[in-house]
């Protein structure tokens, strides 16, 4: 697991040049509470809850020993907190778009890290027979790390000429576009993993995207109703 920790280190040292190098191309009127330190406190703890707790159940339903981390259930688990800390302290908008370049980067960079940790990481796909699986020891499987970090890679892109042609739509909805599409990216790629289902094909990580994606498709609403 030690490559696992490097990579995530990687992922996380990047992700903060993302926001740093990102952070001029934000439109100035865009809410300072990601810079208040309660509110960062407040965003860690519910990222590392979520990680852990959603990580570790889903685990235990697949009836594999330990604990778990998942990055589905960091930003679950962020998102919550921040919303409860913003309904409390009466702050209004969204305030997640400083975020939306490092998150992506850390899951395109992340999941190479969980690719090359192999079974061991628990996030490897379903046996295949196409030419492109990979053998991580047991037969051919889907390589659904490296799919997820494909598809945020798409999406990277996007954010990253959206800000630079300082879009309308993206800045108004960013955070909610990004959480949008990693949902919807998530869902269809747990139809790959071979976890427990809880209802009929759905695992719980398919229960979380359906929430997510939810969630971000009320809150552009909301956003654009204003």
């Amino acid at each position: 697991m030690i490559l696992h920790t490097v990579f995530d280190l990687l992922a996380s040292a990047l992700a903060f040049q993302a926001i740093r190098l990102t952070q001029g191309w934000r439109p100035p009127a865009t809410e300072p509470a990601a810079f208040r330190p309660a509110y960062a406190a407040t965003l860690v703890a519910g990222a590392v809850i979520g990680a852990y707790a959603l990580g570790t159940l889903n685990l235990r339903l697949s009836g594999v020993p330990g604990i778990g981390r998942s990055i589905l259930g960091a930003l679950c688990g962020a998102i919550i907190a921040i919303e409860i800390y913003k309904r409390l302290t009466g702050i209004t908008g969204s305030t997640g778009a400083l975020f939306v370049p490092g998150f992506t980067v850390a899951v395109v960079v992340g999941r190479i890290g969980c690719f090359l940790t192999g079974l061991p990481d628990n996030t490897y796909g379903t046996r295949t027979t196409l030419p492109w699986g990979h053998d991580f020891g047991d037969g051919p499987r889907h390589p659904v790390q490296l799919y997820e970090s494909a598809l945020m890679a798409l999406f990277l892109l996007y954010a990253i000429t959206a800000l630079k042609r300082r879009s309308p739509v993206y800045t108004a909805n960013a955070f909610y576009l990004m959480a949008g599409f990693y949902a919807a990216e998530r869902f269809g790629l747990e139809f790959l993993k071979p976890y427990a289902a809880l209802i009929g094909p759905f695992n719980l990580f398919h229960l979380a995207c359906a929430t997510l994606f939810t969630y971000a498709v009320m809150m552009i609403q909301r956003t654009n109703d204003v």
